[in-house]
């Protein structure tokens, strides 16, 4: 008889892919711009975004610790479902601002708290070891779910460009439908047990920062994810420039969801064969190139080196996860991810405006240059601060 402890992982890959099926992502851009949004303001609801996850990510993901997780992922699917509603029914930057705070108070109650039920329901079953496997195809479960909405969302579309919110609401309904039968796992306590206090979210904060290979993994995760998560709202416009027909700007974003969703599979068979060495200099080298040759060419056939940072994305996330998750204790599981969610939200919040404003003033090449750059160096740093503590 299978466990409810077990089905969990099935539920959570269920949820993921309802969630992650967003019908708008194709045009979502255009959708702004319809509504009277220029870039900046655009660029500026995805800062107000990452800012209200950085404010929220780890009392949020604090709250998983002390609550639970499963009330963490109930409370993140309601806030995400509506955010969706409330784009359905916005026009104007204000109202979309309501929707950004919503998707992020949402995004803020279950990113660490999935992450952590996954571990510790494998805990209980005496699985860990399974998580990096089974967290990358948790990642490629949305991968997969975004990009097969991206396909159907683009032909929604063509009726109107409002109309993909409104498929996507049923949906999210039944995320929380789903959300509610998870099973709460046993959590292994800390000495002093659950004390909801705010010297216990200090306490968490300082057991990151002061644990030496904790700390710089937490914050090379973080360089790494904001780098691909800049780059992802600078692919529509660099499409437009290069010169790919609006037509099948959905294929390709399809596509790299999908390349991202396989490489997440991949990600534990990945770092086996290249070792915790080489996996850590491949995943900034690789951001670095990407960033560099499409600031040198911007023409339609480099279009294929969009998959780089979409093969970096399929891999960090299970990968640096698992190093984190290992030498974690489970009582601040949760809260110690939510640090590395909050700080990969504050680098985007502050970079990415200021590589939009770049680009706004010079050029797109410009502004690939200037990102590649600060990563490579806050990547490279990182990495030397690490290997003096002997973490690889």
């Amino acid at each position: 008889m299978i466990s409810q402890t077990s089905l969990n992982v099935k539920k959570l890959y269920v949820i993921n892919s309802l969630q992650w099926f967003m019908l708008f992502m194709p045009t979502i851009v255009l959708f702004f711009q319809e509504n009277g949004l220029s870039m900046a303001q655009v660029l500026a609801l995805q800062a107000i975004f990452a800012v209200t996850g950085v404010l929220l990510q780890v009392p949020l993901g604090h709250f998983a610790d002390m609550k639970g997780r499963k009330p963490a992922i109930i409370l993140g699917s309601v806030f995400l479902l509506a955010g969706i509603i409330s784009y359905s029914l916005s026009h104007s930057f204000i109202q979309f601002v309501l929707a950004e705070i919503f998707n992020g108070i949402g995004v803020g109650f279950a990113s660490g708290a999935e992450s952590a039920l996954l571990y510790d329901s494998l805990i209980e079953l005496k699985k860990e070891k399974e998580y990096m496997r089974l967290e990358g195809r948790l990642l490629s479960v949305g991968n997969f779910s975004e990009g097969s909405a991206s396909i159907i969302g683009g032909l929604i579309a063509l009726l109107s460009l409002r109309a993909p919110f409104y498929f996507d609401i049923p949906l999210y309904v039944i995320a929380i439908a789903v959300a509610f039968t998870l099973k709460e796992p046993r959590i292994k306590e800390s000495p002093g047990g659950r004390i909801i206090e705010l010297r216990e979210l200090k306490g968490a904060f300082s057991y990151a920062l002061h644990t030496p290979v904790l700390k710089w993994l937490i914050l090379y995760s973080s360089i790494i994810g904001a780098s691909t998560l800049v780059f992802v709202w600078f692919i529509q416009p660099y499409l437009k420039i290069a010169g790919l027909p609006l037509a099948l700007f959905g294929i390709v974003w399809a596509s790299l969801q999908f390349f991202a969703g396989f490489f997440s599979v991949k990600a534990s068979r990945i770092e086996r064969r290249l070792g915790r060495k080489r996996i850590l200099l491949t995943l900034v080298f690789l951001s670095f190139a990407t960033y560099l040759l499409l600031g040198l060419f911007q023409t339609l056939w480099v279009v294929p080196l969009l998959f780089i940072p979409y093969f970096v994305r399929g891999i960090n996330g299970p990968v640096l996860k698992d190093y984190i998750n290992r030498i974690t204790s489970s009582s601040r599981r949760a809260t110690v991810l939510s640090i590395t969610r909050m700080l990969t939200l504050l680098m985007f919040s502050l970079l990415g405006p200021f590589l939009g404003w770049i680009n706004d003033k010079y050029t797109m090449r410009s502004a690939f240059f200037a990102g590649g750059f600060i990563f490579l160096l806050a990547g490279v740093f990182t990495l030397a601060l690490l290997k003096r503590e002997n973490g690889f």
